[in-house]
Parts: C-alpha cells; sequence; structure tokens
C-alpha cells in the first residue's frame, strides 16, 4: 500500500510538480495553500507524511510542524526550507520534522525524503547539515562524545535517513541490537526522537 501524503505549499505549480513527483511512490491525498487550512486537512486526513512548506501564510512551516507533531504525532514530516536564509534552517531543525529538504532540490530528492521519513528514518540535505556544522561544530569538535563507537556507526546511518532494517544489514547485526542502540542514543543525548539525536549529535560535533 502506498504511503498517504498531504502537501502544504502556496505556490500552485510547485504543489502540482510535487503532486506529479510523488504519484509513482505516494497517494497524495490532500493539499493546502497556508499553514491554517494545513494542519485542518492534515488533522481531518491524518496521513503518513506531511510535506510542509516552510513560508506559509497564515501559519508559517515551522509553526504547523510543531502543531502536526503536538496534534498528530504519527504523521512523519517533510520540511522545504531555503538554504541561504540560515535562521530559517535552524528554525526548521528546532521544529522537529523528520526530513530536511532544499526547496530548490530535485523533485526526486524530495520523493526520497518522503520514503524515508515513512520508514522511519530522518533525512539531512547535505547542505542543511554544513549550515548546522557552520553554526555549531566547531565549537564543539573539542567535546568528548558518550556514544561508544557503534553508536556513533548507527547514528551516522540514521543521519544519512537508513531506517533500521538496514542498519542491521549494513553492520551485520540483528535488528533488536540495532534497536537497543537507538534507545540508548536517545538516552545518552536527552534526545526525543531519532531525527532530534542526529540533530543534537550535529550541533555537538558527534558525529
Amino acid at each position: 500500500m502506498k504511503p498517504r501524503v498531504v502537501v502544504v505549499e502556496d505556490h500552485a505549480l510547485t504543489r502540482a510538480g510535487l503532486r506529479t513527483a510523488l504519484a509513482v511512490y505516494a497517494d497524495v491525498v490532500g493539499e493546502a495553500a497556508d499553514g491554517v487550512t494545513g494542519l485542518e486537512v492534515i488533522s481531518a486526513l491524518l496521513p503518513d507524511v506531511a510535506v510542509i512548506d516552510i513560508g506559509l501564510p497564515g501559519m508559517d512551516g515551522v509553526a504547523l510542524t510543531e502543531r502536526v507533531r503536538k496534534d498528530v504525532p504519527a504523521t512523519r514530516v517533510v520540511i522545504l526550507t531555503m538554504i541561504d536564509l540560515e535562521d530559517e534552517v535552524l528554525a526548521a531543525l528546532a521544529a522537529g520534522a523528520d526530513a530536511y529538504c532544499l526547496k530548490s532540490s530535485d523533485p526526486q530528492r524530495i520523493v526520497d525524503a518522503v520514503g524515508i521519513a515513512c520508514e522511519g528514518g530522518a533525512y539531512f540535505d547535505p547542505k542543511i547539515a554544513h549550515v548546522v556544522l557552520e553554526r555549531f561544530g566547531f565549537a564543539a569538535k573539542s567535546r568528548p562524545s558518550p556514544l561508544t563507537g557503534r553508536e556513533t556507526e548507527v547514528l551516522r546511518l540514521i543521519a544519512d535517513g537508513v531506517g533500521n532494517g538496514d542498519i542491521a544489514q549494513r553492520l551485520h547485526i540483528g535488528l533488536g541490537t540495532v534497536k537497543g542502540h537507538v534507545r540508548d542514543i536517545l538516552q545518552k543525548l536527552a534526545a526525543s526522537d531519532r531525527t532530534h539525536a542526529a540533530v543534537v549529535a550535529l550541533r555537538k560535533g558527534y558525529i
């Protein structure tokens, strides 16, 4: 069964492009052109994934993501942002989305991010990760990591958008072992979820 997706984007042409790109992988069950309507649509349809533009009228994408996290926690969020606005990127990270793409990205990259988010992974556009590292990484390089070598390997894969099953295959360990590592990582980094853990690790220079 294809994942159910809602697209919240104020530009009609961009919405149409996303709908077309996603059609092969997902069912786009709803759309909205502003944040307030977007929250109503997402709350009503309970999609697997919401693709949210950060620059929405009415309620911006950061506020919408925060509301979705609170009101519809089972819905995964892929947020579209602009790399040239550093504060915007950092606000998107803080909002707690599961995947972060540049609005100017190739549509296939956004489709891939939707797939990764739907499978429980976290995706960071490399340029967004670069912004985070530039802002936080230099001062944090000397900090010792609380993670073991294996936990660091697991977290790097999480940050690359790899799901638990694929992590187990790549590292030749059991799925239960991976889940145990993820649990320990979240505890050590005081992170609420996998995406938050990857953000914390990037900020502190652990990965």
